[in-house]
């Protein structure tokens, strides 16, 4: 497959297209190295994850990165690497924990195979970059993007000089495409797809791991096959579908294997990363596309185990949903318009022995902070909607966060311990229309949450059930959670 051609330069840092030029002018003009490593303020750009301390050495061309240490990724490498480069070799076994992020745009210069040029660049083994193919973690696109708000002169012209209509106009590849059209991002999958002049190249170097697939006994999780789809028991800890630069690293591949299946699995809904429980995979495109209608018929029913740390009212809860899709996700009482409606319904709320320091131990439980650890409150939940981080975000505004849960939890505490924290919460101070201050105080609150916790949290998909077309029931239970 004909993609976008390779040696080229390298764009990198918390900056988007700095300095396309090829390697072979960047080695004769450039003398002394070139600290690209700007950051984003733009929080739409897609470089806004580079790692803040990329550097390109003038003098070998070679493209360095400062302060990487290297427990993520085996040490065998036949390719020497530079003083302030980890040594890269394959991307198993699996590392403990996830690197630093060090994300790598590319423009490139002179067409070749695609995994011959990363290596070149980014002198990278080529194995390891097989890796990475496999992995996932790396896109291209036939024309470059638009350079950020923010973007200096230069990369502004680097922009220009890529997607400059004389050029353009040279590259069948593009033709019949607009701009936007071409610019649109897709996965690379084989090593040997040719990528031509002028083609934009990202490169997750670091992709997000996930240690836990390689600790379970797949099989065992298994509740169901069925000729057109698998009902898996998902363990914490682990991706349904994978990430944007991991799929590998799945529940979809992981239960592929374990049942020995030619065709994978394919995803047909979405929990948490930290939430177990019930996950419904199509076995073809068909059953996929028929879930996904039974779906939006609301003809799929879940419900779910919570283990929160206050007792939580039993009846239906409404909040409204900020229209952001970035974590975490902020609730509110009030209807505001272009909110999202979020409504769950309490069936039980029973009182229960918190988890002990062993059963926390084991399943990696985060401790939070929560001041009072005799009990806790296991709920039973029948979700109404279905939105991202919903349970989560709807009981921690409650005053009723889950166990474990290190992104919600805090702020639950914080606002606990200062009435009117929260601007939009229960004792929320009243703001003007015209008011900026509402939202600095959104910001503010914003950062009283944690970050995404690492195993898992108080939260079970317990049960899963729909019904067909001929309406035939389909009911499925997951195991007992693990704080049981």
């Amino acid at each position: 497959m004909a993609i976008a051609a390779a040696t080229c330069s390298s764009i990198f840092a918390g900056s988007i297209i700095s300095s396309l030029l090829s390697v072979s002018s960047f080695r004769r003009n450039l003398i002394t190295p070139i600290n690209l490593a700007r950051t984003l303020s733009s929080t739409h750009s897609p470089f806004r994850n580079i790692h803040k301390h990329h550097v390109v050495n003038a003098v070998t061309g070679s493209l360095n990165c400062e302060s990487l240490s290297s427990p993520y990724v085996s040490t065998n490498s036949s390719i020497p690497t530079s003083n302030s480069y980890p040594q890269y070799g394959r991307l198993l076994p699996c590392p403990s924990e996830s690197g630093p992020p060090r994300v790598e745009h590319l423009a490139v210069s002179e067409g070749g195979p695609v995994l011959e040029y990363i290596c070149k660049s980014l002198n990278l083994p080529p194995l390891f970059v097989e890796d990475l193919i496999r992995f996932g973690a790396v896109f291209y696109a036939l024309v470059c993007p638009n350079p950020p708000p923010n973007a200096t002169p230069e990369q502004i012209e680097a922009f220009k000089k890529y997607t400059d209509p004389l050029l353009l106009k040279q590259r069948s590849s593009i033709k019949r495409k607009t701009i936007r059209e071409a610019q649109k991002t897709f996965r690379i999958t084989r090593g040997d797809e040719f990528v031509e002049t002028g083609t934009y190249l990202r490169v997750y170097v670091h992709p997000k791991r996930f240690p836990r697939c390689y600790e379970i006994d797949w099989r065992s999780r298994i509740i169901a096959v069925n000729e057109s789809y698998v009902v898996l028991d998902k363990p914490a800890g682990t991706s349904v579908g994978g990430t944007t630069n991991n799929i590998e690293e799945s529940c979809a591949t992981f239960a592929t294997r374990a049942l020995g299946l030619e065709s994978p699995l394919r995803t047909t809904h979405q929990i948490d990363n930290c939430t177990e429980g019930c996950v419904v995979f199509a076995r073809n495109t068909e059953y996929c596309q028929v879930f996904h209608r039974q779906i939006r018929e609301k003809k799929v029913k879940k419900l779910y185990l919570a283990l929160a740390a206050a007792p939580v009212s039993i009846g239906v809860i409404t909040h409204y949903m900020r229209p952001v899709n970035i974590a975490p996700r902020i609730v509110t009482g009030d209807s505001i318009t272009g909110w999202q409606l979020c409504q769950l319904e309490v069936l039980e709320c029973k009182k229960v022995p918190w988890p002990s320091d062993i059963i926390e131990e084991k399943y990696s439980i985060e401790d939070c902070g929560w001041p009072r650890k005799d009990f806790a409150y296991e709920c039973k939940i029948n979700l109404l909607t279905g939105r991202t981080h919903q349970i989560r975000a709807q009981l921690a505004a409650c005053g009723a966060p889950l166990v474990g849960d290190s992104m919600y939890m805090p702020a639950a505490i914080a606002d606990a311990s200062s009435p009117g924290l929260n601007p939009l919460g229960k004792n929320k101070k009243e703001y003007a229309d015209d008011d900026d201050s509402k939202a600095l105080a959104i910001e503010e609150w914003i950062a009283r949450h944690g970050k995404e916790p690492s195993v898992a949290i108080g939260l079970q998909a317990c049960q899963i059930s729909w019904s067909d077309d001929d309406d035939r029931e389909h009911t499925y239970e997951a195991r007992s959670p693990w704080w049981r």
